[in-house]
């Protein structure tokens, strides 16, 4: 009897991103104006529709991750959040260093006037939809800290058998599956088109390569700093955790492109949770960690804000003065752990602090800065993300060993 069995070929997210990306490229430099924008219409309101998502994800997974806590859930809070501090910290000193050093070097003020707008020549859409989201970042983070915690009390004085029955626990943990279900069904199949759309306005615009072209070797050395930073990173947590550090780099790849095309920590999250299982983290400490971690964890945001802040005053014959930049440092080590997972979010948040070191609003400087920290935002937020996992093994582990005991 012959039997005939059908094969399917999958292509893999990796090769799919990075389709995306060639394809957005040659899309953007090559295609009519009517395909761009109708690509562009189309990430548009794929974007709308992931930013109304992104806080309902963030509700569901942190409030079930904490909910399943039942040991020491405000321990495991505490704790992600002091290494989120003091990763951020140790990120923007390197990067001061290393721009006090190797800036002086090449940047002059000859290169203010080669940047335009950075918003010139890019794309609109055809239409937009309005899907506002229910509630931001921040207050799905307060609400995901009350009830998950809550619950996990509750159900720390319960029976395994009650605890399975509480109302609360049951809502979201279907909750977390009803989110887990779209991204499964939509958010990830649709990435791709929403990273093409991004580099078809950066090719048609041609900001990046602009930028690129007068300020490169400050990207190349943001980059090598998210590099380095990351490899570090990588080998303390396979030390600490027992886990081969090339393995997880390894792993890490599908979540750094999306970052790269997405420039969110919170969009990449569905893909970071899929990171964190094959590198063995509990399900309790990774559905807790990664979606926290994205909103306050962002090291490589922290080094690329710090680094172009340096480079303007160094381009604007301002040598940054240390008792300036110090301060700077400690505010935002802070504030950026409340900085939205968005797009170019970290500079947003500190744009109001860089009047100390004289970077003032709407003027030659400001501009400036923020078209250089979008040229390489991808890059920092692929280190975010990439370091998110990072911390969720070093707290694994220690939940594992002193908390879950």
């Amino acid at each position: 009897m012959n039997t005939t069995s059908k094969k399917t070929f999958n292509i893999g997210l990796v090769p799919r991103l990075l389709i995306a990306i060639v394809v957005g490229i040659l899309l953007g430099s090559f295609a009519p104006e009517f395909i761009n924008r109708t690509v562009i219409t189309v990430s548009t309101l794929f974007g709308s529709f992931l930013m109304f998502v992104i806080p309902l994800m963030i509700l569901a997974f942190v409030t079930i991750g904490i909910a399943n806590l039942t040991h020491g859930a405000g321990k495991l809070l505490g704790i992600t959040m002091g290494m989120s501090y003091i990763s951020i910290l140790i990120a923007g000193i390197v990067a001061y260093f290393v721009s006090l050093s190797l800036f002086p070097t090449f940047l002059d003020p000859t290169v203010i006037g080669l940047v335009g707008d950075i918003e010139a020549g890019m794309l609109t859409p055809f239409f937009t939809v309005a899907i506002p989201p229910i509630f931001s970042v921040m207050p799905a983070i307060v609400l995901a800290f009350i009830f998950g915690l809550s619950i996990s009390a509750i159900r720390s004085k319960e029976s395994a058998e009650g605890a399975e029955n509480n109302v609360l626990y049951r809502f979201f943990n279907e909750f977390s599956q009803v989110i887990g279900l779209v991204l499964k069904k939509a958010i990830i199949p649709l990435l791709p088109i929403f990273i093409g759309g991004t580099f078809v306005n950066l090719a048609v615009s041609g900001v990046a390569f602009t930028i690129l072209n007068v300020l490169w070797k400050v990207i190349l050395i943001i980059i090598a700093l998210h590099t380095v930073y990351l490899f570090i990173l990588f080998m303390i947590s396979g030390f600490i955790g027992k886990r081969n550090p090339f393995t997880m780099m390894k792993n890490q790849i599908p979540a750094y492109l999306t970052a790269l095309g997405t420039q969110s920590s919170a969009a990449t999250i569905p893909i970071n949770l899929a990171v964190a299982e094959r590198n063995g983290i509990s399900k309790e400490v990774r559905n807790f960690v990664i979606p926290f971690c994205a909103t306050i964890h962002m090291p490589g945001s922290m080094i690329s804000v710090i680094a172009c802040v340096m480079a303007i005053l160094f381009v604007f014959g301002m040598p940054p003065d240390a008792a300036l930049i110090w301060p700077i440092i400690l505010t935002l080590s802070v504030l950026t752990l409340v900085a939205p997972g968005a797009p170019g979010g970290a500079i947003m948040v500190a744009l109001p602090f860089l009047t100390i070191v004289g970077i003032y609003p709407d003027s030659a400087m400001m501009s400036l800065l923020i078209a250089l920290y979008i040229a390489q935002d991808s890059f920092g937020t692929a280190c975010n993300v990439s370091s998110d996992n990072v911390v969720s093994v070093a707290i694994d582990t220690i939940y594992q060993k002193e908390i879950k005991q």
